[in-house]
């Protein structure tokens, strides 16, 4: 299943991120460019930066020029993470493109990629709930409450794996069919957003 295949590649970056634990680190992608397992782990990896990022903003004591340089870092991280959904559901679009759609096909309110986005999040989620979990100087009920939220975390995962598949699925068969709208983001943009246009005079 395809959704069990990419989760194996999500938890590879997350594991390799773990290695030196340091959001200034180089990607070290191992799959060819020309593979989907690329643009995978590639996303993941996006996700994985973005995440540490959004803990580090939140320390209290953090430097305000700092946590400005690092707003934009995250901002900038959020367009590369959109860009490289729309680059794995063009690899679908393309795979699919042979495919006779019936006159009954209907829409998903997601793409493929974007169900995908969301398991690479929770990708996420469950490797750092199971850190909690098992982190031995917390306290018990602490490990336990975490146990707890890790749990439906894994069913959630069950969940969305099963409908990422049952998705693609419908496509194969032609009893859905992609219909992929390109992000149309306004806050970086110096046309559309006033705070910048207005600077620009």
């Amino acid at each position: 299943m395809f959704s069990k295949f990419a989760y194996s590649i999500f938890e590879q970056s997350i594991k390799d991120y773990h290695v030196y634990n340091n959001v200034n680190q180089p990607i070290n992608n191992p799959y060819p460019k020309d593979k989907i397992e690329h643009l995978l782990y590639f996303k993941n990896w996006i996700d994985t930066i973005q995440w540490h990022y959004e803990d580090i903003i939140r320390d209290p004591n953090i430097d305000p020029v700092a946590a400005l340089t690092l707003k934009r870092k995250i901002d900038a991280s959020n367009q590369e993470r959109t860009d490289m959904v729309e680059y794995i559901d063009s690899y679908f679009l393309q795979k699919y493109a042979h495919v006779d759609v019936k006159s009954s096909a209907k829409i998903n309110s997601e793409s493929p990629a974007w169900t995908l986005d969301r398991l690479s999040i929770l990708a996420l989620k469950i490797y750092h709930m199971n850190e909690e979990a098992t982190r031995t100087e917390a306290s018990q009920e602490h490990r336990d409450k975490c146990q707890e939220k890790l749990n439906v975390l894994l069913e959630q995962r069950t969940d969305l794996s099963t409908a990422i598949d049952d998705l693609l699925s419908d496509i194969e068969n032609g009893d859905k069919f992609m219909k992929v709208y390109k992000q149309m983001k306004m806050y970086n943009d110096d046309d559309l957003n006033p705070i910048l246009y207005q600077n620009k005079k």
